[in-house]
């Protein structure tokens, strides 16, 4: 026990104590999500910063990283409101920023005042984190969180999630992880390392917001150690590709055999850009380490040498037309609140989600039967701590994929779920589920199993030894909207699309593995809508 701790407990005064129904650890992108899905329920939500959001707010990276289905399948009902709410509340273009990396680029504190809307009456505390947790057999019992002027509060929690983007819960609750990079011996993944290293974790990124504006200039101060920073990174407007190696691109012309130029790649307002690069990635040390004081130097560096060295389009060097918008940031600084979390502890879950499982031959990833939840994206592993250069990365094309129930679920701990970026996937696998809409829907699967255990008084593993329970707990899914699996001729507003996705899932109606599209008839509509119509009369009320 802690010396605070003690100290606290040994006081006249009493702690106070609080007992919900769910705690959920961190106010990430997933942990909102799962904050959400719990409206109406009592419970809470702790987050060690100011803002809610993560990777859309505080870490400033708030250009979606989706996939071409979007638009009308592949994210849950509370993903594509958000996508409304984003889209209304930044003026009502489809792609309010124009960036091209993305269908959805906006502004960090746009989504912010979205997501503070939205919480509202849901009981967040921020400024506070977990020191302890006391467990009960092989049930979480109570959770300690110590808040600003060092209080103290005790939750006595029926249910935790982890919704943290490093996965800090794990460890202050001595649940196993993993960590860095796996060895082939142990995942069997074409691409991992030889032998494993949990020193090798994905580098993380402050990233700033740069305005266009010739019609005014300002002097550009080079951090400490700018010199070593721009050789060792180095800094420059390349992309490394695996297969075509560094490709060049433009500031703002599109330069041959690029999608376009630099400045539009992730432009979140007229003549506003995102930077977030590998020029500003930080590889120095772990995430874990938080030698974020290095990492901001690297940005700051970066933002000097685009304003004075970099090459122009037309000719000459520096572009003293950028600068800085700190104010859009929310900080002093200028970079974002928090640094992008690429990767963090993973949970030792009892699904371990690994590079081939992505991989397919037909249109599909690996068919998961505990499926809880879809995404679709590339294996994308930026370079890591102690690479020597940034072009030890990693891209693979991937297939569309489910999110197994077993990888929310650890091999201890009967009322803990992971909700966010810390669920149980390999390094390589996590480069595919760390992102957007993957992680919102984790964190919302992992809200909805936690009411659906609490309401029936089981836990998660009951589910996955019996398929009967599984599948009832997949129908509750889907009546809230989340996708299970992939069928993208109906999104999940559609009146057939809980019977279609329970019917495809379990192979009761033929579907092509060479497509995603199913053809849907009118005989499949109206087999669809009676099927789901006929669950719903046995449904337990």
């Amino acid at each position: 026990m802690t010396l605070l701790l003690c100290a606290l407990l040994c006081a006249d005064h009493p702690i106070p104590e609080i007992d919900c129904g769910v705690l959920v650890v961190g106010a990430s992108l997933g942990g909102v999500a799962a904050a959400l899905a719990l409206q109406g329920t009592d419970a809470w939500v702790i987050e060690p910063g100011p803002w809610p959001g993560g990777q859309i707010t505080s870490q400033g990276v708030s250009a979606l990283d989706e996939h071409r289905h979007i638009e009308s399948f592949g994210g849950t009902r509370l993903y594509m409101e958000l996508r409304r709410r984003l889209r209304e509340a930044s003026g009502g273009a489809m792609n309010p920023g124009g960036g091209w990396v993305s269908r959805l680029c906006f502004e960090p504190l746009v989504a912010l005042r979205v997501l503070r809307e939205w919480l509202e009456g849901t009981r967040i505390l921020y400024h506070h984190v977990v020191i302890r947790v006391d467990w009960r057999a092989d049930r979480i019992a109570r959770v300690w969180v110590r808040g600003p002027a060092d209080t103290l509060v005790g939750f006595c929690p029926r249910f935790v999630l982890d919704a943290t983007d490093l996965g800090d819960f794990l460890e202050v609750a001595g649940v196993p992880f993993r960590i860095g990079s796996e060895s082939r011996a142990e995942t069997g993944e074409p691409h991992a390392e030889t032998e494993a290293n949990p020193a090798r974790v994905q580098s993380y990124t402050f990233s700033f917001i740069v305005e266009w504006d010739p019609s005014r200039r300002s002097e550009s101060v080079p951090p400490a150690d700018y010199e070593r920073l721009r050789a060792e990174q180095p800094y420059s407007l390349n992309h490394w590709y695996a297969g075509r190696g560094y490709v060049r691109y433009g500031m703002r012309q599109r330069r041959e055999g690029t999608p376009g130029s630099f400045f539009d790649y992730r432009r979140i307002g007229p003549e506003l850009a995102l930077v977030n690069w590998p020029s500003n990635d930080f590889r120095g040390s772990s995430i874990l380490a938080r030698e974020f004081d290095a990492a901001k130097r690297l940005s700051l560096g970066f933002l000097h040498w685009l304003r004075t060295e970099c090459p122009r389009d037309e000719g000459g060097f520096g572009y003293p037309e950028l600068h800085l918008r700190a104010d859009l940031m929310g900080t002093g600084d200028g970079l974002s609140l928090e640094p992008y979390v690429r990767e963090g502890r993973r949970l030792v879950a009892h699904t371990l989600v690994c590079e081939q499982d992505l991989l397919s031959k037909t249109a599909r990833a690996r068919l998961w039967p505990d499926s809880v939840g879809v995404g679709a994206y590339g294996i994308d592993v930026h370079a890591c701590s102690g690479d020597a250069d940034a072009t030890r990365q990693l891209w693979i094309d991937a297939k569309p994929f489910q999110i197994p129930l077993g990888m929310l679920v650890p091999r201890i701990a009967r009322n803990l779920l992971a909700a966010g970026k810390c669920a149980g996937t390999s390094q390589i696998a996590n480069g595919a589920y760390r992102l957007h809409p993957v992680e919102w829907n984790i964190g919302e699967s992992a809200a909805r199993i936690a009411r659906f255990c609490l309401e029936r008084n089981t836990d998660p593993r009951d589910f996955l030894r019996d398929p009967p329970r599984m599948r009832s707990l997949q129908r509750a899914l889907l009546a809230a909207g989340v996708p299970i699996f992939w069928l993208t001729d109906l999104g999940p507003f559609s009146d057939e699309w809980e019977g279609l996705q329970d019917l495809a899932i379990h192979d009761e109606i033929p579907w092509d593995p060479e497509t995603l599209d199913l053809g849907v008839s009118r005989e499949l509509r109206e087999r669809a809508r009676r099927h789901q119509s006929f669950w719903k009369l046995d449904a337990p009320k």
